[in-house]
């Protein structure tokens, strides 16, 4: 009995260290950019870290949002997506490390910039203790560059809540 009680526990702790790391980050509204906008899709995704259970939160009207492969992104091909949304609010959880290419579904916005490259960091990256500073996009002021290679606040503390949920899985299973 005392092993299934140390198993549920381990397990339940676990459980709770994967919600409590997860961040849902609001891309704003999903749009045909105009070029007027502060930044593109891809700066913004470049200036925020992205880890497995983090979720992306799409708003659109009269739009899509499109899973694709990276050659598909790259040529903006719509007809033959890996994932089509269509909802209106798509909320997209990162399963696994890697990059995720999004684009519109529109004719016409992808290629205008309505496109979207998400890079999911490894969890035995995400583990380090210091983090390292997002790079700078390229063809920014040295002015800017200081103020976006500064990591995340999202990041920071999500690294603190995950060292506090492992310190305390290990105390307790320790004491099991």
């Amino acid at each position: 009995m005392a092993s299934n009680s140390s198993e549920f526990s381990f397990i339940f702790f676990t459980l709770l260290l994967v919600a409590s790391s997860a961040y849902q980050f609001d891309i704003g509204e999903w749009r045909q950019p105009t070029g007027k906008e502060p930044q593109t899709y891809n700066e913004w995704a470049s200036r925020n870290r992205f880890h497995i259970g983090d979720t992306i939160v799409f708003k659109y009207q009269n739009d899509s949002v499109l899973l694709v492969s990276s050659a598909d992104y790259i040529n903006c091909i719509t007809s033959n997506p890996i994932s089509k949304f269509e909802d209106g609010t798509t909320v997209f959880q990162f399963h696994r490390p890697g990059y995720f290419f999004f684009i519109s579904g529109k004719p016409g916005h992808c290629i205008s910039g309505e496109r979207l490259i998400v890079d999911v960091i490894h969890p035995h990256n995400a583990a380090s203790p210091e983090l390292a500073p997002s790079p700078a996009p390229a063809g920014r002021d040295s002015e800017d560059s200081d103020e976006s290679s500064k990591p995340q606040s999202s990041s920071a503390s999500k690294l603190s809540v995950l060292t506090g949920v492992v310190a305390t899985v290990i105390v307790v299973y320790k004491l099991m």
